[in-house]
């Protein structure tokens, strides 16, 4: 199994203490044999988290060698598409093809407010700017492009992203039309923190399918599974990580309800269900359970969620779980 990390960093009161943390961290994740290390996009929650995902992966890609960065995932609805592939293909020059890029329709209804965008709008603003990006990146000369929200004259995008035709691009996807839709594109799969090793498999299973009728091969290690990650001394220990978990849990489910609404969001399917059970809380011995059957059921690439940025949780899985599990 191969072995990335996921999630999110807040800046900190102290203009930044916490985005620099992050970036220690990362220095250290990739010293321990950390794979990746994929971030979120996030706007106008007043937690200071990671807005501007591509500046801080290029600060991580500056102070590592080997690491891949990725985001997980940039809104295509509220970014200009043309302004993005600029962006990207920088840092993928500059990384020296290090970016996985990440990419989504977006799910909280407070930034979609606050951007002024209709959530209504979220699928087809997507579908629009995935085309103008990829076009950006592998048209052979300059082009125009008259769409429904975009429209560019004469262009030419620079520069060139290192990673050929493109970078790598991971998308999410669960249910069946949109795990079609993502082999579809090309894309590579994320896979939630919250489905079922068993769920998973099949999500796997339809997704492999999928890309291999389309004349491609299937490998394993295009899909990704998110779990989020605490390695406990005690049952007290977990049991005081799974307080603060689920506390930040409800603070991300109420920024996802629209309130004039009922649904919306893939998170809100999982608003009052506990978690505990597709998380890798416990001691080293629990964890390797729960690892050993996402091995079983097909999955091969997992990013880790250590909340806190926790960097006795980041050591101990390196020294105690990564060895029984990871590549040779």
């Amino acid at each position: 199994m191969r072995f990335g990390l996921f999630g999110s960093a807040e800046a900190g009161a102290d203009s930044g203490r916490g985005f620099r943390r992050y970036i220690d961290y990362a220095v250290e994740a990739e010293a321990l044999g950390y794979y990746s290390s994929f971030l979120v996009e996030h706007h106008f929650t007043g937690w200071s988290q990671v807005s501007a995902t591509l500046q801080l992966l290029n600060w991580a890609a500056a102070r590592t060698t080997t690491l891949r960065v990725g985001s997980a995932v940039m809104v295509l609805p509220w970014h200009n598409p043309v302004l993005l592939a600029e962006q990207a293909a920088t840092l993928d020059v500059l990384s020296q093809g290090r970016l996985d890029l990440g990419i989504g329709k977006g799910y909280r209804y407070t930034e979609f407010k606050g951007f002024g965008i209709p959530l209504d709008e979220a699928d087809a603003r997507f579908a629009e700017a995935l085309t103008i990006l990829v076009k950006a990146w592998t048209a052979a000369e300059r082009f125009s492009y008259r769409g429904r929200f975009w429209s560019f004259d004469d262009i030419v995008v620079e520069p060139a992203p290192c990673q050929q035709p493109h970078p790598p691009l991971w998308m999410g996807a669960a249910g069946e039309a949109s795990l079609r839709r993502v082999a579809e594109r090309g894309g590579n799969l994320l896979l939630d923190q919250y489905g079922s090793a068993e769920a998973h498999a099949a999500r796997i299973a339809l997704f492999a399918a999928e890309v291999e009728q389309r004349g491609r091969r299937f490998d394993p290690l295009h899909v990704a599974v998110a779990r989020d990650l605490f390695v406990a001394a005690s049952r007290g220990e977990k049991e005081e990580a799974l307080r603060r978990y689920r506390a930040g849990q409800e603070r991300t489910l109420a920024v996802s309800r629209d309130p004039d609404r009922r649904g919306g969001s893939h998170i809100l399917r999982y608003d009052g269900t506990d978690t505990e059970s597709s998380m890798l809380y416990g001691t080293p011995d629990d964890i390797a359970d729960k690892l050993g059957a996402l091995q079983r059921a097909g999955i091969r690439y997992v990013l880790l969620n250590i909340g806190g940025l926790s960097r006795e949780t980041l050591r101990r899985f390196a020294r105690e779980l990564m060895p029984v599990f990871a590549d040779t």
